[in-house]
């Protein structure tokens, strides 16, 4: 039986299935693609972030792969729902949807009240981060972006993850475009005015948004994970009563 793709793409983090828990279980009605962004592995060395790379990951992903169809859904989390956005502007014809979980679209907002506060108080840390040790950086970006304290690195794992952070660009310098008649959901968690503004700004242009418990990671709770499920189920009766 065909069942329609749906592709997952993480933030910063854990990355691939691992970024998903509350989402494995789509894979009984749909394709699902867990993907893992450039530089992102879990032996390799990490690499800095390449947008366009991330968003050819997506691109790819929506092919048609043998599966006698191309395009799908993309559900895209922080830092990936740039690549997803910037996916959807190249191939508006492979995107179905566009679900974007706390999505770190700064570029779009960049005149707002507040992302120009939360630029203003990590440009500087970004202008310094190549002159930081890893475990340094990882700890004054936890600080300051969620007011909390970094665990320390004590596995490979934890100290590959600090080396990554550390690589990635600021959201703030992706080359975004809105995205003109795809289908959008924004779902946010509600408890950070930064991605409520970006929220808004993208409502404003014609997304749907809604919020679910869970801060930074309203996926992972149940309402939240009920909105995303929801959505992709009726943008895609909606999407087949229209090619009946």
């Amino acid at each position: 039986m065909f069942k329609q793709r749906v592709v997952f793409v993480h933030g910063d983090g854990s990355f691939g299935a691992a970024a998903w828990p509350k989402q494995h279980g789509m894979a009984l009605d749909y394709d699902a693609l867990f993907l893992r962004r450039h530089g992102f592995d879990a032996v390799a060395e990490p690499l800095e972030t390449n947008f366009a790379a991330d968003a050819a990951i997506v691109l790819a992903s929506l092919a048609d792969d043998g599966r006698g169809e191309a395009g799908g859904h993309v559900v895209a989390h922080s830092q990936g729902a740039i690549a997803a956005m910037m996916a959807a502007v190249e191939r508006p014809d492979l995107v179905q949807s566009l679900t974007l979980v706390e999505p770190a679209c700064l570029s779009l907002t960049a005149e707002l009240p507040a992302t120009a506060a939360h630029r203003a108080l990590m440009q500087p840390l970004y202008d310094v981060r190549h002159n930081l040790s890893d475990e340094d950086f990882q700890r004054e970006f936890i600080r300051r972006a969620f007011a909390a304290a970094a665990p320390g690195a004590t596995t490979p794992e934890a100290l590959r993850a600090a080396r990554r952070l550390r690589l990635q660009a600021p959201p703030w310098e992706a080359p975004l475009q809105i995205v003109p008649g795809v289908p959008t959901l924004v779902l946010t968690g509600g408890w950070e005015p930064l991605y409520e503004e970006i929220a808004g700004y993208l409502r404003e242009t014609g997304a749907l948004h809604r919020t679910a418990a869970g801060g930074h990671r309203p996926q992972d709770s149940t309402d939240g994970d009920r909105i995303i499920r929801s959505f992709i189920a009726e943008v895609s009766r909606h999407q087949h009563a229209r090619a009946c």
